[in-house]
């Protein structure tokens, strides 16, 4: 975990326990925050000391301030209880990236929502959706879903490092090559800072293209196998958990404005709209990609929120298995089911 990410964490449970701002008081941990050590407290001390992150303290702060006024929130009531998650992962099968929980009631996320709102196994996401825990990373999508497709890809590939003087012999599968070999392998393969060399891009292009195709034939079977499994599936790609939570971020990187909102939970989603279809497509170019698009009823409007899916090697070409990363295109606001905390 890094010291910006628990600086954001813990002063915004500070704001919430209302008092001085963080940088006027003792360094003392407040007795109603747990799960934080001696040696988290520290590091946190010295963090919020270093005047680069002083912009960081503030906002995180004022979003802690904000959620204990709000009348969604706690409406002015001092917390008795805050329990900081820490660097440890949800044990359960729960989406809710949860970092605070205050009063075992009250679920907190601290980050600025990304784009990119999860990153798991093709195999968790196309055939599981995303049920059962976070999911191992398997074998190699590529291979299981496109071997034809990826076999030409890696012997056109190996051809090449060859002619080019970059090897002198490869074997007939990468993953015999250890892990360093097969880095130095990915950055070999490669003509500037991303594109593939010229000889190699018609099959990786055809390896793309039926990897996109059949990762959607897949999902979309998946999808047909169970009652009520699209519906579930959108409010897993949008993050909506069984329970509500809130999300208080910032972004570091720009001038935004912070990140208020309250995540429904299904039960929440379910009063306020009313689900219709997911549609699942390919995407051809560039590299192995699906798109999702939900549409759905509110106040007997129809609306659509969509986002899309990047299958792709997750330590460069040839180097790990894919990974499936989940995109949302619609922005914040517009998002079924986020809230702008009041």
């Amino acid at each position: 975990m890094s010291d910006k990410t628990k600086v954001t964490e813990l002063v915004t449970a500070l704001g919430m326990l209302g008092g001085d701002h963080p940088l006027d008081t003792l360094p003392v941990c407040p007795p109603e925050l747990r799960g934080v050590d001696p040696t988290a407290w520290a590091d946190l001390v010295e963090s919020w000391l270093d005047p680069t992150v002083a912009t960081l303290v503030d906002a995180a702060y004022d979003n802690g301030r904000f959620f204990r006024r709000a009348d969604d929130a706690l409406r002015n009531r001092p917390p008795r209880l805050i329990e900081w998650t820490g660097p440890q992962r949800s044990p359960g099968d729960e989406v809710a990236p949860v970092d605070l929980r205050v009063d075992h009631v009250y679920l907190v996320s601290c980050k600025y929502l990304s784009k990119i709102t999860m990153n798991a196994s093709p195999g968790h996401l196309f055939e599981r959706l995303l049920t059962g825990g976070h999911g191992r990373r398997g074998a190699d999508w590529y291979q299981d879903i496109a071997p034809t497709e990826w076999l030409a890809l890696w012997n056109a590939s190996r051809s090449w490092l060859v002619a080019n003087d970059l090897a002198t012999s490869l074997p007939d599968d990468p993953s015999a090559l250890d892990r360093d070999a097969r880095k130095a392998l990915g950055r070999q393969l490669k003509d500037g800072a991303k594109a593939w060399p010229a000889e190699l891009i018609a099959p990786y292009q055809s390896l793309c293209e039926a990897v996109a195709v059949r990762s959607a034939e897949r999902w979309n079977a998946s999808l047909a196998a169970a009652t009520g499994a699209a519906e579930a599936m959108l409010w897993r790609l949008l993050r909506i958990g069984s329970a509500p939570y809130f999300v208080l971020g910032n972004d570091a990187k720009t001038s935004a404005a912070p990140l208020r909102l309250r995540v429904a939970s299904p039960w929440d989603w379910r009063q306020a709209f009313r689900f219709r279809r997911l549609y699942i497509e390919p995407l051809i170019g560039g590299q192995p990609m699906v798109s999702w698009r939900a549409s759905y009823l509110r106040d007997g409007h129809e609306l659509e929120v969509c986002g899309h899916v990047e299958i792709r090697w997750s330590h460069g070409r040839f180097s790990g298995p894919p990974e499936a990363k989940v995109y949302l295109d619609t922005p914040f606001d517009r998002v079924p089911g986020y809230f702008a905390l009041g």
